[in-house]
């Protein structure tokens, strides 16, 4: 086996591994994602697979597993240090975050979405009170309009929109 077919085949492995988290923790993302055609719905489950990993570490499960909060922060620290690794290189060891990275990477998801979406999920880890609306709107702006924006990504991998267009102009 070459390496090409050794990445291929681990590549498939992460891939897959994808469809049990959507499955398991949301049956209307997955039935909604039935509208799209295979590829496009197994892209949508890499993506959902990471951001599900990294909601189970400040919504609680992570707690019931006995962290503190101080080790949840540091949990999503990790994973994002994963993530940011992965979509450098193209390659984690952890199957969901190999998954979401070569995905990412084959769409144009850059840091760019990533940064605010961890930097939401901070935000879940503390007793919030938003002081203004511009926290507000960059909460939700991490937490989902920017996996409504890799989604996007997915859905103009083949027929990307001019960078004028994607800007509203």
């Amino acid at each position: 086996m070459n390496h090409t077919d050794r990445l291929g085949l681990y590549s498939l492995a992460a891939r897959r591994s994808s469809y049990p988290v959507i499955g398991v923790y949301s049956s209307s993302f997955r039935l909604a994602s039935l509208i799209y055609p295979s590829a496009m719905r197994t892209s949508i489950a890499c993506i959902y697979a990471l951001v599900r990993v990294a909601d189970e570490i400040v919504d609680g499960t992570a707690a019931d597993a006995g962290l503190t909060v101080g080790q949840q922060r540091q949990a999503l620290d990790v994973l994002e240090r994963e993530v940011e690794f992965a979509l450098s290189t193209g390659f984690s060891s952890n199957l969901v975050v190999h998954a979401f990275a070569r995905e990412a990477r084959a769409c144009g998801i850059t840091a760019d979405l990533t940064r605010p979406f961890f930097e939401s999920m901070r935000v879940d880890l503390d007793e919030v009170n938003f002081d203004t609306d511009e926290q507000y709107h960059r909460y939700i702006y991490g937490s989902a309009e920017v996996i409504g924006l890799m989604c996007l990504c997915i859905f103009l991998k083949d027929n990307p929109c001019p960078p004028s267009s994607a800007a509203g102009t």
